[in-house]
């Protein structure tokens, strides 16, 4: 029988990984909607970025509700 202190850690329950993935989850998340509202602002031809501060914010927003779910548990 294996001794319980020699197992190797659950890569399921590590946190260090858990929030790693979350932090290159809100860079990804964060950098499409600043490029999608970039580019619609220039297919518009507007000179005050709407879709640019439109789309970030409304990451930003998604993003804040990601961490609380994921920190709740």
């Amino acid at each position: 029988m294996e001794n319980p202190s020699s197992r190797k850690p659950n890569k399921r329950n590590n946190p260090v990984l858990r929030y790693a993935g979350l932090a290159f989850q809100m860079m990804a998340t964060l950098g499409l909607g600043v490029f999608a509202g970039y580019k619609l602002d220039q297919k518009m031809g507007w000179r005050f970025p709407v879709f640019l501060i439109i789309f970030s914010l409304l990451a930003l927003a998604i993003l804040l509700w990601q961490i609380i779910k994921d920190t709740r548990r």
